[in-house]
């Protein structure tokens, strides 16, 4: 299969693109700069002639930001979409909201204009378009919505990332209903994101917001006391690859949500495994390590993930000490 995948050189995204050249696909990606594609590209020169290249698309937010990525010859059969901004030093809420909103429905308006070739969309949403953190549910799956509005976004900055998130999917799959495209969608909904990158991070700063965790307990940042674990679920990234490959691939998962999880975990845990697996940072840590995980504790379903994607998820060990030492190969 021919696919797009935008936003190349983000945390998820760049696994995917890895994933993709696995399967033998040939993927196209988008860019905000040639600089990040050549990256890219260098990060694959084992690719055959054609298999990877890339498109520059400056600002998802712009109207008709993809109007020319999606145009392709061969034409394209499968698009990802992954470009979203995911940080938490915004000046502004809407540096947030409108990229994820207005991207997602410009892509899938590009799509259905120009690229009639297209038959499965997949889109990268979240566990914060899933969460509801006034009254949790007993279990969670992907039948539940975050109440999030984009008002409570602009006012709240603590609400403007699962706003962005919530908000960009329903946008998605009102425009499904509304439009009645020539493809089918599948959403993709993990909650915390853990694992190594692919590239090399520049400097601490441009670390993903996981992977900041971790390089933050490498340097004595957890010293004090453990982070706060925030929502007590999480999984692999190479999991959540995977779970937006096979949601491309596989017939069946047109037209669903999948809520991407390995399970529940703590801070706590985090920490026993690095003392244990490195004991170099034994000293970088708290002398009594104390779960902050609440009991009792929601509950959740991924069941549709592991039969219709045939996921099997990593352990939290094995993400833990991969990132660790991909980091420790790449100190920043």
């Amino acid at each position: 299969m021919k696919v797009l995948v935008t936003g190349g050189s983000g945390f998820i995204a760049s696994h995917c693109l890895k994933a993709l050249l696995v399967s033998n696909h040939t993927v196209v990606t988008t860019v905000r700069s040639a600089e990040k594609g050549e990256r890219i590209l260098r990060v694959y020169p084992e690719s055959t002639k054609g298999q990877l290249s890339y498109v520059v698309v400056p600002d998802i937010a712009q109207e008709g930001a993809f109007d020319q990525a999606v145009i392709s010859d061969p034409p394209f059969d499968a698009v990802i979409h992954t470009a979203s901004p995911l940080h938490f030093r915004f000046k502004y809420p809407k540096e947030l909201l409108d990229p994820a909103i207005h991207g997602t429905k410009g892509i899938l308006r590009a799509i259905k204009d120009k690229a009639p070739s297209v038959k499965r969309v997949v889109i990268t949403s979240s566990f914060a378009a899933i969460i509801c953190p006034d009254e949790h549910p007993d279990v969670y799956s992907e039948s539940q919505w975050n109440p999030v509005t984009y008002e409570e976004g602009i006012e709240d900055r603590g609400k403007t990332y699962r706003a962005s998130k919530t908000l960009a999917e329903r946008a998605a799959w009102s425009f499904m209903e509304d439009e009645k495209p020539g493809f089918s969608l599948a959403t993709i909904c993990p909650p915390c994101v853990f694992g190594p990158p692919i590239h090399p991070p520049e400097s601490r700063e441009t670390l993903n917001t996981s992977n900041a965790y971790f390089a933050m307990l490498m340097h004595g940042g957890w010293k004090e006391k453990l982070p706060p674990t925030g929502i007590w679920l999480w999984v692999d990234v190479r999991d959540v690859a995977l779970a937006h490959v096979r949601a491309m691939e596989v017939p069946d998962a047109g037209e669903k949500r999948f809520f991407i999880t390995a399970g529940h975990f703590d801070m706590k845990e985090v920490a026993d495994i690095a003392k244990k697996m490195f004991p170099q940072y034994a000293d970088k840590l708290p002398i009594e390590l104390i779960s902050d995980k609440p009991n009792p504790l929601y509950g959740f379903d991924n069941n549709s993930s592991k039969e219709i994607l045939q996921l099997e998820y990593l352990s939290l060990e094995k993400s833990v000490v991969d990132t660790i030492d991909f980091l420790q190969s790449h100190p920043v």
